[in-house]
């Protein structure tokens, strides 16, 4: 019994002792899961709490982001509006710019349009002086002619054929008259489509003369031939043209020299309108040129004569108006007159 008691008491004694030391390890245990329980929580806390500054800091920067967006947007609206400010601005200013030379434009077309009327006038003027001064140099002519008494009466028959040949020349020129009048027509809305307002008007007035011209013509039907002295003078002068002889009297004379002087008047007209309608030179476009007709009543002379010599005046005279200069003639007693010396060179009328 008492070995047994010895036993079981050494058997208890061995026993405590590991009890004692697996308990400690379980509590060890414990606190150390404890400890890791703490850790994972405040991992998990960090974690939170850093996913929550994440959040924070995406708000920011979203708001931030908007905040600058807006920004942006009302810098270009602010810009916008300034482009808007300036550029209805400068359509205003544009449009009193274009009203302003619409007003210019328009003086400038009233301005022009009374210097034409007053130029117009004062050429009418001119041209009514220089007629009457024609019509005395004609009557004195005349009156020269009768007190001449070397001049030699041509015959009754000469008489007549001039007369005759006289009534031809009429009634040709009564026909071309009529189909310049369509060119004319035709040629005064050439001008107008290419805007030449300075030719255009010329043109008109060369028109003009040209139909006053033609209703004179008309009036003179029953025309004196016998009481004429042209139809019963000699020749007292010669000319040469195109390699030939052409003889007339004093009458057929002046009437050359008339053709000279008004081609270079109406060519010396011509070339200021080109000039002001800054056209380029051609004095062979000109209606007047082409038609050379200006101061031709078809008497004493072939048509083809006269217009010979209107144009040789009209090119000499177009050249002065156009480079505004007066080489080939001046200005004299209210009208444009060729210089002498080179109506002398054009026709070089030698006595008989």
């Amino acid at each position: 019994m008492a070995a047994f008691v010895l036993s079981a008491m050494a058997l208890a004694g061995t026993a405590l002792p590991a009890n004692a030391q697996g308990n400690g390890e379980k509590k060890r245990a414990r606190q150390q899961q404890k400890i890791e329980q703490k850790q994972q929580q405040a991992e998990v806390k960090e974690q939170r709490q850093e996913q929550r500054q994440t959040r924070q800091t995406q708000r920011q920067t979203a708001q931030q982001q908007q905040a600058e967006q807006q920004r942006l947007e009302q810098q270009q609206i602010r810009q916008q509006r300034a482009e808007q400010q300036v550029n209805r601005q400068q359509i205003n200013q544009q449009q009193r710019q274009q009203a302003v030379e619409a007003e210019q434009l328009r003086q400038q077309r009233q301005q022009q349009k009374l210097e034409q009327e007053q130029q117009l006038q004062r050429q009418r003027a001119l041209e009514q002086r220089g007629q009457r001064q024609e019509q005395r140099q004609t009557q004195q002519a005349i009156r020269e002619d009768r007190q001449d008494l070397r001049a030699r009466r041509l015959s009754e028959a000469e008489q007549r054929q001039r007369i005759q040949l006289q009534q031809q020349r009429i009634n040709n020129y009564n026909q071309k008259l009529v189909r310049q009048q369509q060119l004319a027509q035709q040629r005064r809305d050439v001008l107008r489509q290419q805007r030449r307002n300075a030719q255009y008007q010329y043109q008109q007035q060369y028109y003009e003369r040209l139909r006053q011209q033609q209703l004179q013509l008309q009036s003179a039907r029953n025309y004196n031939y016998y009481g004429d002295p042209y139809y019963y003078t000699a020749p007292t002068y010669r000319y040469n043209r195109g390699g030939r002889w052409y003889q007339v009297n004093n009458y057929a004379a002046q009437l050359l020299q008339q053709a000279v002087n008004n081609g270079y008047s109406e060519g010396l007209r011509a070339g200021q309108a080109d000039s002001q309608d800054r056209w380029r030179f051609g004095y062979q476009d000109s209606f007047a040129y082409q038609d050379a007709n200006f101061g031709f009543s078809g008497m004493y002379v072939d048509q083809s004569e006269y217009n010979y010599y209107f144009r040789e005046g009209f090119r000499r005279g177009y050249e002065d108006g156009y480079y505004g200069r007066y080489q080939y003639g001046n200005y004299s007693n209210g009208k444009y007159e060729i210089l002498g010396t080179v109506l002398s060179t054009i026709l070089n009328l030698a006595s008989l």
